[in-house]
């Protein structure tokens, strides 16, 4: 709480008389409660009497310019040690108290001054810091006994002494100073003796006090830095100025991508600036990293309540007097303003990321891959942020970037190349225009990526964890589009349609291949297909995974917590065209089946090349677990020496 308001001057007595008496308490705020209960952390005490030191001088201005009082000096708070006496003073020359305010304001905890203040002098009331009237009692966490020495800045006032062991008695008599303001004295508990510590009163100060407008000194030395960039305008601060508080807030951490100033006074009023890091991963998505502040005072850096849960890896500040906090400034309160606050600040980030897609797209390209989690997390999570970034979304393709002010696809770091999903539709032939091809593993997808890029086909690339979720969504957020991964099916663009000549049994080369594949695997949830893909760079053969088998493996994994594997129903597709798979055959077609329980040494042996291609083509995809490689391994060096002994 602040010090000090009157209605109209009066005289007061000559000498005050010594009294004591019963601090009065309204049943809502008993004083168990103000002891200790209310607030989670002691060293709140400091923020909390210096806060009321700043509202105090505050009032002071406010006051002397309304002619009710001198104006006195620069305002400042001072921070003074005793390790003898084991006290810490807490010191402002605001507007003080008189002997009735500090009984109005003090012993009757139910009053808040600053409220009252509010009232008297509400068209320039922006500057007061204090909601609470417990704030001073925050004083007794830490100390057995206050005292609080005072003179109000009011013409012809006296200076008065009150002091309290923490109990409901007090003692209230005259005392000696020469400016007006406040002297808060706390002697220290045993167990508090911390406080007492100029390390430790600095590191409090510049926690909870940095940006608090008036100079706060500890020792004779200037502690915060009381100016708050987040409150200047923009066309007044520099990239620099941005940069600087960044650095400042999170050493370390390298410099921000872009940034985002908030400054609105209706229907609330909030100023802050919010930071893009560069993101590597490891970012908190419950709690957060953006600082809350109330009129510059540090509250939180924990804001889950209003900023919503996409946003909340984002890092700068936030400074708002209208977010409800609880009596202590230690927790939020949800409400119809906070939420409405939520979406303000979307809406702004959306704004600005609009701004440098369109201004500066191939800085918006080189930055993607940071941008992207909070873009598609919030898209999948709020709706009216969904429809704001609905042209913001990229991907990487496999399509060569274009030159221009505006290209597309857009060139990014790496000489990887970036489209939005309407850039991509816009180059699609009429009979796939309703298909988006994507990749989701350059690696693991390689064999299928290379036989569609062969045939100039362009795909996306949609290769991060967040993608698995993301693409469903856009599938349903877009119902007349059909994404289709690389290996879930082959069309007609991919094969040679040759005509295949039946042998005497009236089978053609793929029923052949299907038998020996099926026999060699005698696996029922292998589904066997042959096809004569085109291209030289076609693989003998690869896995394929039908779309909705996959993704139901994929959602089971992510329940489960785990990577997705390899589904145990799949398909392989055998390349007949390719020379392994012409070799195979023949080697099959010259074998002789020795009868029941046996086969030939030819025959075994294109069963063996069978089953190595099936392996070959899951390691491609990494479907071989790593207790499977060894095996592997050993197979494939035990088949490699028996064609050598064969001379293939």
């Amino acid at each position: 709480m602040g010090h000090g308001i009157w209605s109209k001057p009066r005289r007061e007595s000559a000498v005050l008389q010594a009294e004591q008496g019963q601090i009065q308490i309204h049943t809502e705020n008993i004083f168990p409660i103000i002891k200790k209960a209310v607030y989670s952390g002691h060293e709140v005490f400091l923020r909390e009497l210096v806060s009321n030191g700043v509202d105090a001088i505050s009032k002071r201005r406010m006051a002397a310019m309304a002619g009710d009082c001198s104006e006195g000096s620069e305002g400042r708070i001072q921070i003074r040690i005793d390790r003898e006496a084991k006290t810490l003073t807490i010191s402002d020359n605001g507007i003080g108290m008189t002997a009735d305010e500090v009984k109005r304001y003090i012993n009757q905890v139910a009053f808040s001054s600053a409220e009252d203040f509010l009232e008297k002098y509400k068209s320039e009331s922006d500057a007061i810091i204090g909601h609470f009237g417990l704030g001073f009692y925050s004083s007794f966490m830490v100390a057995a006994q206050v005292e609080l020495v005072t003179l109000s800045a009011r013409e012809g006032s006296e200076a008065v002494r009150w002091s309290c062991d923490g109990s409901p008695r007090f003692s209230l008599g005259a005392a000696t100073r020469r400016e007006p303001g406040t002297d808060v004295i706390l002697h220290l508990m045993e167990e508090e003796l911390e406080y007492i510590e100029p390390a430790r009163i600095r590191t409090l100060i510049t926690t909870y006090c940095d940006f608090m407008p008036v100079e706060v000194q500890l020792e004779g030395g200037s502690v915060n830095k009381r100016e708050a960039p987040w409150r200047k305008s923009p066309r007044d601060l520099s990239d620099n100025d941005y940069i600087e508080l960044y650095r400042y807030l999170y050493p370390f951490q390298g410099d921000p991508l872009l940034w985002v100033h908030l400054n609105t006074d209706y229907p609330y009023n909030l100023q802050g600036i919010l930071y893009f890091p560069k993101f590597t991963g490891r970012a908190d998505w419950e709690k957060g990293e953006i600082k809350l502040y109330c009129n510059q005072v540090f509250v939180s850096d924990s804001i889950k309540e209003v900023v919503p849960r996409y946003l909340l890896p984002l890092r700068g500040v936030i400074d708002s007097p209208d977010i409800p906090l609880n009596v202590s400034r230690s927790a939020l309160q949800t409400d119809r303003r906070v939420r409405s606050i939520g979406g303000f600040v979307a809406k702004k980030v959306a704004d600005r990321l609009k701004e440098l897609h369109r201004d500066e797209p191939r800085r918006y390209a080189e930055i993607w891959e940071s941008l992207a989690p909070f873009i598609k997390i919030g898209a999948m999570e709020d709706d009216k942020f969904a429809d704001q970034v609905a042209d913001l979304v990229l991907f990487g393709t496999t399509g060569v970037a274009a030159e221009g002010d505006n290209p597309d696809p857009i060139p990014g770091e790496g000489g990887k190349a970036f489209t939005t999903l309407t850039g991509y539709r816009s180059r699609l032939d009429g009979a796939n225009d309703k298909r988006i091809l994507y990749c989701s593993d350059e690696a693991g997808q390689a064999g299928a990526l290379a036989l569609w890029k062969s045939q100039g086909a362009e795909v996306l690339l949609a290769d991060t964890f967040i993608d698995s979720q993301f693409i469903p969504w856009l599938e349903y957020r877009h119902e007349d589009l059909k994404f289709q991964r690389v290996d879930a099916e082959l069309d007609d663009t991919l094969q040679d349609k040759d005509s295949e000549l039946a042998d005497a049994d009236g089978k053609d080369s793929s029923e052949k291949l299907r038998d020996l594949f099926k026999a060699a695997l005698a696996d029922d949830k292998v589904t066997i297909q042959v096809q004569a893909l085109k291209g030289e760079q076609a693989p003998a053969a690869l896995i394929l995974l039908p779309e909705q088998m996959r993704r139901i493996n994929d959602m089971g994994a992510l329940m489960e917590q785990r990577l997705p594997g390899l589904p145990e129903h799949h398909v392989l597709l055998v390349n007949r065209r390719h020379r392994l798979v012409e070799g195979l055959l023949k080697l099959s077609a010259g074998s002789v089946i020795t009868g029941a329980g046996g086969s030939s040494p030819s025959q075994q042996l294109a069963d063996d090349l069978s089953r190595h291609l099936y392996e070959m083509a899951r390691l491609a995809v990494g479907g071989l677990e790593p207790n499977q490689l060894a095996g592997f391994q050993q197979r494939s060096s035990d088949l490699m020496g028996r064609l050598m002994e064969r001379g293939l």
